[in-house]
């Protein structure tokens, strides 16, 4: 039997393309292990998928000082001496890396002892620990045209990512059941991402009188930041993390509301939902997310509203016209080449084991 070790970790973004892989890599007979932080979100996602959880200590590279600058460095070196461990007990015939910090000394440790090792990137440009772990891998799959000529020419491999497929077969009926909305209304679905959240969650509560007038709004807050003053709002349903019906919320939605993480809007893209992306501040990111968001928007498949212009009647002024607009983002997304990322990757895996 086949072995794969899939790692990733640090933000959800970093760990549902390898969910997404996962059916298909049963359906294809490989044992399946996972290396991630000790107690990250990845673990609690992994755990409940049956799948053999392996945790290592994980310390983030920073390019800006941090009292943990200091301790950070021997927690990464633990973790290298755990993976190498870990590689040598389960012995695997290739490992694919989502990124994240606790990657490095996974991606490291392979390469050592001739693993072929597969990462990901699905932004614009690689972060840190991916320009680390380049160097090591066999193969970069990338998400971006533009990301090709910041890769060796030998390692890059335009793949798309991987998308949850259950999310692809969502009920708008059972949305509608589920939230208690009305079907003679409009609805927007806002996202606002487990990262910077507040700022999206802020500027949408600051203007809902006026954008319940025309739709209804369903809103993935994030953990701990729902409002219980607007518990019993008509028309608002807020909920601070959906799993199992996150497919039906998205078929419920006319419009959606996102940062411009770029898991997230590859989805939308796939389920062709017109949207309008509010990418996460320069100030409080690398960038990656003002990238991502451009490269969709001259697309045609996005409208960006830029964290730094976000206010009540610019806000207003962006749902209303992408709503008004909407059947052209349709289009744009509906004739774009989507790329069946699962099997792309998946057989840079087979020609690599056989």
């Amino acid at each position: 039997m086949k072995h794969i070790v899939l790692t990733g970790g640090g933000t959800a973004g970093h760990v549902t393309p390898n969910i997404a892989m996962i059916p298909r890599l049963k359906e294809l007979g490989y044992k399946i292990s996972y290396i991630g932080s000790y107690e990250g979100i990845e673990k609690k996602l992994i755990e409940e998928l049956g799948i053999p959880y392996y945790g290592i200590s994980s310390g983030k590279l920073r390019r800006y000082f941090d009292v943990k600058n200091f301790t950070d460095p021997f927690r990464v070196l633990k973790g290298f001496t755990e993976a190498k461990k870990l590689m040598k007990k389960l012995k695997p015939d290739v490992v694919f890396s989502k990124g994240g910090f606790v990657t490095v000394p996974v991606v490291i440790a392979a390469s050592r002892r001739k693993i072929p090792t597969f990462i990901h990137e699905s932004d614009m440009t690689p972060g840190l620990a991916n320009k680390i772990c380049i160097p090591f891998a066999t193969k970069v799959c990338c998400n971006f045209p533009e990301t090709i000529s910041h890769l060796p020419k030998e390692k890059a491999v335009l793949t798309g990512t991987p998308i949850r497929q259950e999310l692809l077969s969502g009920s708008r009926e059972k949305g509608l059941a589920f939230t208690g909305l009305t079907p003679d209304k409009p609805t927007i679905l806002i996202i606002g991402g487990s990262l910077g959240a507040t700022a999206v969650n802020e500027a949408v509560r600051s203007v809902l009188p006026e954008l319940l007038e025309d739709f209804q709004v369903v809103h993935l807050c994030g953990k701990g930041k729902s409002d219980e003053k607007l518990k019993n709002v008509k028309g608002y349903v807020q909920y601070e993390y959906i799993k199992k019906e996150l497919a039906d919320l998205f078929a419920l939605a006319d419009i959606v509301i996102s940062r411009a993480g770029a898991n997230a809007i590859c989805e939308l893209g796939a389920l062709n939902k017109p949207n309008l992306l509010i990418p996460l501040s320069a100030r409080a990111s690398r960038g990656d997310q003002i990238l991502n968001a451009r490269s969709f928007e001259h697309l045609g498949y996005s409208k960006v509203l830029e964290e730094e212009e976000l206010t009540k009647e610019s806000l207003l002024d962006a749902v209303h016209d992408l709503y008004e607009n909407r059947e052209s983002y349709i289009t744009a997304m509906s004739s774009g080449k989507q790329k069946d990322s699962i099997e792309l990757i998946v057989q840079l895996f087979e020609n690599s084991v056989k």
